[in-house]
C-alpha cells in the first residue's frame, strides 16, 4: 500500500475504527502509552496508529521530540513481548507534520513489556476503544487465531465416569437418524468415545473433552463446568412473550427440543408441479437446523451468553454469543474456506450427520431463503460479540418457487449463485455486472461468468453492450411468473414508444385489454382507448368483444 498524504488524509476523514486509532502529541505521548496503544492494535486486526492527530480527527502535528521516528522500531520491539516490529514514517498534513505508524496483525498475543495486554472493541455507540485483555479473552484470541481448539481441552475436574449414559445413546440414535458415519455404529462405548475424542486420557486418568461435557454432560455437570452454555427458545406476538423456555442440557438433546417447538410452528402450503405435490414451508426446516447448529457449533463457550432462537411476527431470529471466526465476516459469508471457533465439535457434529459434512452449511441457509422467492438471510446485527442471522417470513412467491423447480429438473440443482441473481433481478428488475460483485461475493470476472451461463440457459437476458450492459429475467421467465406488462416495461425503458411498447406486449402476451395498456404505459383510460384506436386505424390491432369484455389482437 502506497502511504502517502492523500490516503492517510482520507484514513483520517473516516475517523478512528477497529484498525485506526489517533493519538494526540501536543504534550508528547509517553513511550509507555505509546507501545500500550500499539499492543492494543496488533492484538486486534493491526492497522495504523496516527500520532499527532486528536480523537475528533483534527491535525495538530507532532511534539518536538517525535520530529523524527528514527528509533522509533527499536523502542517497540524493545518494550513488547514478543517483539513486535514496527514501520514508521513522518507524513505532511495540512502543513504540520504527523507519524504513521504501520502496526502488524500479531500472530498470537502481544504484551508490554510490564505485562500489559490490550485489545481493541466497539463501544454501543459504534466508536472503539482500547480495553485489557480477560482470562476469557485469551482463549477467544486463541481459538480465532486456529492456535488451539477449545472444544478439545480436556476437563480435567470431571472423571469420564461421571458421564450420562443416556446421551451416549442418543448419540448413537442421532447418528442413525440423521444419516451419519456409519463406521461409528459398531464401536462400543469406549471405542466411540475415543474415535469422536469425547475422552482422552491425562496422567492414566480419563476425561471428557470440552466437545465430551457438551454432548454426555448431566445438567448438573454442565452447569457447574460451563455456566456460559444456554439456549433460548422464544415466540413472540406483538409485544406479548407467548414461549419463553430455556435450556442448560447437553447438545443433542438441547437440540431436539428446539426442533421439536420449532417444527410445531412450521406451516406448509402443497402446490402441484407436474405430476408431483411440493411442500412450501413459511420456514425452511433445513435452514433452520443449520442455521441453529452452527449457532450451538460455532459460539464462544467461554463467553457469558447464549444461544437464542426467536420467532416474531417478522421472522426468525438466530443468534450467539462470540462475533464471527477471524477471517469470516459478512462480504466474504458465501466464499471463505471452513473454519470454526469449535473445530472438534464442528467435526463430531459432521459425523453425527447434524451438520453440512461439506462446510457449506451457509449455502443451505442462503438456498432454504431464495428458492421460494423470500428475501436472502440477514446477518447484519452481527457485531464483535454476536452472530445473529434474520430469516424473513415474507409470503413464498409461488411463481417462483414454481419455475426454480421445473428449471431444476431440466439442469439439476440450481447454484446458490444463480438464486442470488434471480432473486435480485425478480425483486430490483435490472441491475449491472457490477451490482451483483457484493450479494455473489465473487469477483467481477467470475460473476460476468455466472451471468453468461444463466443468459444461456434463458433464464435472463442481457441489454446494450459494453460498460451500460445490463441484465433483466428473460421473457420466457417474466411469461412463467404471470407478469409479461412487467417484461415490456423494462424493455420499453430502453427507449421503446408506446406503440411498439403495445406491439412487444402482444407478441408476448397474445391479447390485451385497455386496463394492461393504462398499466403498461402508465397512461389514462381516455388515453388507452385513442391509443388503441389509433393501433387499430394503422390496421395493426382487432378488436375483439364489445365494451369492457373487449379484447385486442394483433392482425
Amino acid at each position: 500500500m502506497n502511504i502517502n498524504s492523500e490516503y492517510i488524509n482520507e484514513i483520517i476523514q473516516n475517523g478512528e475504527t477497529l484498525s485506526v486509532e489517533f493519538k494526540s502529541d501536543l504534550t508528547g505521548l509517553s513511550d509507555s502509552a505509546l507501545v500500550t496503544a500499539i499492543v492494543g492494535l496488533t492484538n486486534t486486526e493491526g492497522g495504523y496508529l496516527l500520532l499527532g492527530v486528536e480523537d475528533n480527527g483534527n491535525v495538530t502535528g507532532l511534539h518536538k521530540k517525535h520530529q523524527n521516528t528514527y528509533g522509533l522500531s527499536g523502542l517497540v520491539a524493545s518494550r513488547t513481548v514478543p517483539c513486535l516490529n514496527i514501520k514508521s514514517q513522518i507524513i505532511e498534513i495540512d502543513g504540520v507534520n504527523i507519524a504513521v505508524i504501520t502496526v502488524p496483525k500479531a500472530n498470537g498475543i502481544i504484551a508490554t513489556s510490564d505485562g500489559l495486554i490490550q485489545h481493541r472493541r466497539l463501544k454501543a455507540d459504534g466508536t472503539p476503544e482500547s480495553i485489557p485483555f480477560h482470562p476469557h479473552d485469551f482463549m477467544q484470541r486463541q481459538s480465532s487465531l486456529q492456535v488451539i481448539d477449545p472444544s478439545a481441552i480436556a476437563m480435567q475436574d470431571i472423571s469420564a465416569d461421571q458421564l450420562d449414559p443416556l446421551q451416549r445413546q442418543r448419540l448413537r440414535n442421532a447418528i442413525k437418524r440423521y444419516g451419519g458415519d456409519n463406521s461409528l455404529s459398531n464401536l462400543d462405548d469406549d471405542q466411540l468415545d475415543g474415535a469422536l475424542q469425547l475422552v482422552v486420557e491425562k496422567n492414566g486418568e480419563r476425561h471428557p473433552t470440552l466437545t465430551g461435557l457438551l454432548l454426555l454432560g448431566t445438567p448438573e455437570l454442565l452447569k457447574h463446568h460451563l455456566p456460559s452454555h444456554e439456549v433460548a427458545f422464544q415466540v413472540l406476538s406483538g409485544t406479548s412473550v407467548k414461549v419463553n423456555e430455556f435450556f442448560k442440557r447437553p447438545l443433542l438433546e438441547t437440540f431436539e427440543e428446539v426442533e421439536l417447538l420449532f417444527r410445531a410452528r412450521v406451516n406448509e402450503e402443497e402446490i402441484d408441479i407436474g405430476l408431483f405435490r411440493t411442500s412450501i414451508p413459511d420456514y425452511n426446516r433445513q435452514a433452520f437446523r443449520e442455521a441453529f447448529v452452527n449457532a450451538l457449533v460455532h459460539r464462544d463457550y467461554h463467553r457469558l451468553g447464549m444461544v437464542q432462537v426467536r420467532l416474531d411476527d417478522t421472522g426468525l431470529t438466530i443468534s450467539s454469543a462470540g462475533g464471527f471466526v477471524e477471517g469470516v465476516n459478512i462480504k466474504n459469508l458465501l466464499v471463505v474456506s471452513p473454519r470454526s471457533r469449535n473445530p472438534l465439535l464442528a467435526d463430531v457434529m459432521k459425523r453425527i450427520g447434524l451438520a453440512e459434512r461439506t462446510g457449506r452449511g451457509i449455502d443451505r441457509i442462503f438456498e432454504g431463503m431464495l428458492r421460494y422467492g423470500r428475501p436472502a438471510p440477514d446477518y447484519s446485527m452481527s457485531d464483535n460479540s454476536t452472530v445473529s442471522v434474520f430469516m424473513s417470513n415474507a409470503s413464498a412467491d409461488i411463481k417462483f418457487v414454481r419455475m426454480i423447480i421445473e428449471q431444476e429438473e431440466k439442469t439439476g440443482d440450481m447454484p446458490i449463485d444463480s438464486l442470488i441473481v434471480l432473486s435480485r433481478l425478480r425483486d430490483e428488475r435490472r441491475l449491472t455486472t457490477s451490482d451483483f460483485i457484493t450479494s455473489i461475493q465473487k469477483s467481477e470476472t467470475q460473476v460476468r461468468s455466472i451471468l453468461e451461463k444463466l443468459t444461456e440457459t434463458g433464464l435472463i437476458e442481457a441489454r446494450s453492450q459494453g460498460r451500460g450492459r445490463s441484465y433483466m429475467l428473460s421473457s420466457r421467465v417474466y411469461d412463467q411468473l404471470g407478469e409479461q406488462i412487467a417484461y415490456v416495461r423494462q424493455i420499453g425503458i430502453g427507449g421503446i414508444q408506446q406503440e411498439q411498447m403495445l406491439i412487444q406486449l402482444l407478441e408476448v402476451k397474445g391479447s390485451i385489454k385497455r386496463a394492461d395498456v393504462m398499466e403498461l404505459c402508465n397512461i389514462t383510460q381516455d388515453q388507452a382507448f385513442k391509443l388503441l384506436a389509433k393501433l387499430r386505424k394503422k390496421g395493426l390491432l382487432e378488436m375483439h368483444g364489445n365494451s369492457r369484455a373487449s379484447y385486442y389482437t394483433l392482425k
